[in-house]
C-alpha cells in the first residue's frame, strides 16, 4: 500500500538474534528500538514486532527455510505490506525474501535512509540523503528495478523488473552521484562562508549531542524558547538548528541542536552526515544529553562517545553530561544517580520536560565557558578613580587595601579584561 494519502502501510518488524554474532545487542532493547524507528515513518502501522533467535545467518535468506515458510504464512494471513528486518541484509537475501514472502522488505540501513529522507529539511541535508540513498541503491543492483526515481507507491528505494538494465542503471547512478557531489561542494562552500561570518561573532557555540530520542530538541526548546519539532520519535531532528540564548550571568551563547546518534549506524550514513555534524567540531562546549531513564543508557552513551571520536572532536573540548528525564526515575534509582552525579562536576541531572535542573545546567555551562583567569596586584593613585570603578564593575577585585597614595588591589581577571583595562 502507499505510504502517501489515506492508506496505511501494514508492517512487521523482525530482529534477527544471531547467536554467532558476538557483538550483537541485547535482543529486547534492540527490538524496542527497531519498532521505534519504524514508528518514525509516516503512515506506517507496526502490527507486530518479534525477535527471532537464529543459530547462524543463512547466506541466501538469513532465516532457515522452515522459518521462511512459517513467517511467509503468517505475513500472508496478516496481509502485511512491509517487513523491516533490524539488521543488514545482503542484496541476495533481500531479493530472495521478497520473492518468498511477496512483500516489500527494508533492512536497517534502508529503514534509516527512509527516515532521513522524510526528515531532511536543509539543502545540504537533502543532498546528503540522496547521495547515501544512491550509494545504497548501487549496492542493491543485483535486484531489479524499473527506474532510478524513488517510487512513491511504497516504502523502499528500489523495486520492479529490469535486470538487463543493471549496467545502464549503475552508470546513471554514478553520473548522478558526481552531480550531487558538485552540488554538495557548492552548499558546503556557502556554509563555510556562513560559519566564517559567525566566527566573527564573539559568542561561544554550545552543541547538544546525544543518542536519538534522548530529549535534545525538548531541552533545546526550553533553553532557547525555540519551537523546534520535538516529538517522541527517533530521528525527529536531522538538520542542525542554531539559536541564540542568554545565560543568567548575562553571557550570550549559540546553541546547536544536532541529529541524534544511533548504534550500528551504517558507515555510509556516518560519512554522509559528517558535514551535518561539523557544527560539533566547531563547538566550544558539548552537552551530551542522555536519556538516563533508558535501560540501555550506558550503552547509548558509549555509542555517542565512539561517534564523537570518529568525527575527530578534540579531546580537550569541554563536555558536560546532561542526564535527562530524571522525572521518569523511581525515587530510589533517582537518589542513587543524584549521589553519583554529585561526585562529578561535569554531570547535571535535568528534566527537559518539566524544567527541573535548568538553573544548575546554565551555571555549569557558564563555568565551562569561562575563560582562564590570572592573578595580579595593581597599585592605583587616588586620581585613578575611573579605573578603580571599572575594576569593581567588572567584578575582578578580590581584595583592596588603601595606602598613603591610593589603593592596592588584588585582581583576578581574563586576558580580555586585562586588555580592556590597558586601554582605559
Amino acid at each position: 500500500m502507499s505510504g502517501d494519502g489515506p492508506f496505511v502501510t501494514r508492517a512487521w518488524v523482525l530482529h534477527p538474534d544471531i547467536q554467532t554474532d558476538r557483538a550483537a545487542r541485547a535482543p529486547g532493547p534492540a527490538l524496542e528500538e527497531a519498532a521505534a524507528l519504524a514508528a518514525a515513518l509516516p503512515d506506517l502501522e507496526v502490527l507486530h514486532a518479534e525477535s527471532i533467535r537464529l543459530p547462524r545467518a543463512h547466506p541466501g535468506t538469513l532465516f532457515g527455510s522452515g522459518k521462511v515458510a512459517e513467517l511467509g504464512a503468517m505475513l500472508e494471513e496478516a496481509e502485511i505490506d512491509l517487513v523491516l528486518v533490524d539488521g543488514p541484509l545482503s542484496p541476495v537475501q533481500q531479493r530472495n525474501l521478497e520473492r518468498a514472502w511477496k512483500v516489500k522488505i527494508l533492512d536497517r540501513t534502508g529503514l534509516i535512509l527512509e527516515i532521513f529522507s522524510d526528515r531532511a529539511r536543509t539543502r545540504e541535508g537533502v543532498l546528503q540523503v540522496e547521495m547515501a540513498a544512491l550509494s545504497y541503491q548501487r549496492s542493491r543492483l543485483v535486484r531489479a528495478w524499473t527506474h532510478l526515481e524513488r517510487q512513491r507507491g511504497g516504502y523502499g528505494f528500489v523495486g520492479g523488473p529490469g535486470e538487463t538494465q543493471i549496467e545502464a542503471d549503475r552508470r546513471a547512478i554514478d553520473d548522478q552521484l558526481v552531480r550531487l557531489r558538485r552540488q554538495l561542494d557548492k552548499v558546503a562552500r556557502t556554509r563555510e562562508l556562513h560559519r566564517s561570518a559567525r566566527a566573527k561573532v564573539p559568542f561561544p557555540i554550545v552543541a547538544l549531542v546525544g543518542y536519538t530520542n534522548a530529549g535534545k530538541s525538548t531541552l533545546f526548546n526550553r533553553m532557547t524558547g525555540a519551537e523546534v519539532v520535538a516529538k517522541d520519535m527517533l530521528f525527529a531532528t536531522l538538520d542542525p538548528t542554531m539559536r541564540g540564548a542568554v545565560l543568567p550571568s548575562g553571557q550570550e551563547i549559540i546553541l546547536s541542536d544536532t541529529v541524534g546518534f544511533i548504534s550500528d549506524l551504517p558507515t555510509q550514513l556516518v560519512a554522509a552526515f559528517r558535514a551535518t555534524l561539523e557544527e560539533v567540531l566547531d563547538a566550544d562546549l558539548i552537552l551530551h544529553v542522555r536519556d538516563i531513564a533508558h535501560p540501555q543508557s550506558d550503552e547509548q552513551a558509549e555509542d555517542v562517545e565512539a561517534i564523537l571520536a570518529d568525527l575527530g572532536v578534540a579531546e580537550d573540548t569541554p563536555l558536560i553530561e546532561v542526564w535527562n528525564k530524571v522525572d521518569l526515575l523511581a525515587p530510589e534509582r533517582r537518589a542513587t544517580l543524584e549521589t553519583l552525579a554529585a561526585r562529578h562536576a561535569n554531570v547535571i541531572g535535568v528534566s527537559a520536560l518539566t524544567g527541573e535542573g535548568q538553573e544548575p545546567l546554565f551555571a555549569a555551562i557558564a563555568d565551562a565557558l569561562e575563560p582562564p583567569k590570572t592573578d595580579t596586584r595593581l597599585t592605583l593613585d587616588f586620581s585613578e578613580g575611573r579605573k578603580r570603578a571599572w575594576l569593581h564593575d567588572e567584578g575582578v577585585v578580590e581584595a583592596e587595601r588603601q595606602t598613603d597614595t591610593g589603593f592596592e588591589l588584588d585582581i583576578r581577571w581574563t586576558a580580555r579584561q586585562r586588555g580592556a583595562f590597558g586601554r582605559l
